[in-house]
């Protein structure tokens, strides 16, 4: 199944574009874009890194084989091209032949073997080990082929090869112990500096494959104030900033010499419940707190309106009416009859942790659903921790609840058998996994008809919904914005900032 095949089991998702009025005259051509955003990168290790703001860094960095294009669709990046064998058990990747690190060494098979070698490591602790637990060996025929042999029909691997945390690292850092230490890719940009929560510097990668930039460099500056980076393209001294706050990034089409990119995005705001610890570990409790949430009423006051109810799903091609799914529509009697019936009927006391930063609303849709849950006597205690102190707690499950934004995938398989299989490196996170679940998720991973796992991941939706171990809230925007005089931006459902170099400035 060469990648042109592969597109079937993709969809497409259109893109939004808000605009606003005409340009200004601005001062001439810049060498290197100056960016804005309020949340820095938490390290440099693309396969460890969870927190978007690291993502986003990386992804000018480093490279994946295949990567995910404004539209979903797995495209080229390492490998100029792939084939899965008949029976679905081997994938073959040409790379190619331009591709380069930044150090101007070639990429070859063994940097690929080396980069998922460390991935599969226990040890290693990447994000998306479970992704890749299909693959039993890999050959290197030669220093432009790899040979991927696989347990079983893996219908949705390359989605999950389209993502930052499969980055393909030098097999001599690697070696060396220093992935993390410093940042070596072969993508559009090399780092030249950091200074973490201030500022990163980046310059052009003269040696990448995809050919020069648009533009020397990216100045990225730290401004954890979302109204000064707004302030901050008003003057002019800003050329493009990456936004979180949607009450700030409503304001954008009003400036005469701005444009914001709004786009709907796969990731999804979440209350995750911790099933390991008492009393979420009672079915009637957390389908109490299902029922309780009001859903809506978050996005329109958390949210200012910016986004839509959502199940599990998020991805076009399996989402479906979240309406349908258990207690999707408050139900407050409903809630205070389960709770009733649970373990805790006269309510109880629990934490909700969540980030300062990421997502900027963390904080009021935490105030939203503590206001909602008193009334079926839960209380709920807020603390809010610096992304960094999230982060960990939140991969070492330390938590009674959690406020959380989680990256989306156009494929379910890679977007949640991390949390929801037995086999999860992620199991910490969720502290749920149950033989439907894992079947389900099984089951979607081997099947290839497009129809046949709709059906299947609809079921898995359907279950996990009803089980409640999180309490999905909804999808959201992406949102970027940018003096008029940059062009050639193209924003993605994933948030990716990858087309930044592509951009251009001009006057």
């Amino acid at each position: 199944m060469h990648w042109t095949t592969t597109k079937k089991l993709l969809a497409g998702l259109a893109v939004a574009t808000a605009l606003s009025t005409t340009a200004l005259a601005l001062p001439a051509q810049a060498a290197s874009l100056r960016m804005a955003w309020a949340q820095d990168a938490t390290g440099l290790d693309p396969h460890k890194q969870t927190a978007f703001s690291s993502l986003r860094l990386l992804e000018l960095i480093y490279e994946p084989l295949v990567r995910l294009d404004s539209k979903l669709q797995v495209v080229p990046a390492i490998a100029s091209s792939w084939e899965f064998s008949a029976d679905g058990l081997t994938l073959t990747f040409k790379l190619d032949p331009k591709a380069k690190f930044s150090s101007g060494a070639n990429v070859t098979s063994d940097d690929v073997k080396a980069s998922f070698t460390r991935i599969l490591d226990e040890a290693t602790a990447a994000a998306t080990r479970a992704n890749f637990l299909s693959i039993t060996g890999m050959d290197t025929p030669d220093a432009a082929t790899i040979v991927f042999h696989l347990k079983q029909p893996d219908a949705p691997i390359l989605v999950a090869m389209a993502t930052i945390n499969a980055a393909i690292v030098p097999a001599a850092e690697i070696t060396a112990g220093s992935v993390g230490t410093k940042a070596l890719g072969s993508g559009p940009f090399k780092l030249d500096e950091w200074d973490p929560n201030a500022k990163e510097v980046l310059s052009a990668n003269a040696d990448w494959a995809g050919g020069k930039p648009g533009v020397d460099g990216i100045t990225i500056s730290v401004l954890p104030d979302e109204t000064a980076i707004l302030a901050s393209l008003r003057a002019g001294q800003t050329d493009f900033a990456l936004l979180n706050d949607p009450l700030v990034a409503t304001l954008v089409p009003g400036e005469a010499n701005l444009q914001l990119n709004r786009v709907p995005g796969l990731a999804y705001n979440a209350l995750q419940l911790n099933p390991s610890r008492k009393p979420m570990d009672d079915l009637k409790v957390r389908q109490a707190i299902s029922c309780a949430v009001d859903r809506q009423a978050i996005i329109d006051t958390a949210l200012v309106g910016e986004g839509q109810v959502t199940g599990p799903l998020t991805m076009p091609l399996y989402a479906s009416d979240p309406s349908n799914l258990f207690c999707y529509k408050p139900d407050l009697e409903k809630a205070k009859q389960l709770m009733k019936e649970s373990s805790s009927p006269d309510g109880f006391t629990a934490t909700v942790i969540g980030a300062t930063g990421e997502p900027p609303y963390a904080s009021a849709e935490a105030q939203v659903l503590q206001s909602q849950l008193a009334a079926i006597g839960i209380k709920l205690d807020i603390k809010m921790l610096e992304l960094n102190v999230y982060v960990d707690a939140w991969l070492a499950g330390n938590f009674d609840m959690a406020v959380a934004q989680n990256g989306g995938r156009p494929d379910p398989y890679p977007m949640y058998n991390r949390y929801f299989t037995k086999d999860g490196n992620l199991l910490k996170v969720s502290n749920y996994v149950d033989d439907t679940l894992d079947g389900l998720m099984q089951e979607g991973r081997k099947e290839t008809d497009p129809a046949k796992r709709k059906e299947i991941f609809s079921k898995f939706e359907t279950h996990l919904a009803e089980m409640s171990p999180w309490i999905w809230l909804s999808t959201a925007y992406s949102y970027t914005a940018q003096l008029k005089t940059v062009s050639g931006f193209e924003p993605s459902p994933t948030g990716t900032l990858y087309s930044l170099s592509k951009v251009t400035i001009g006057q």
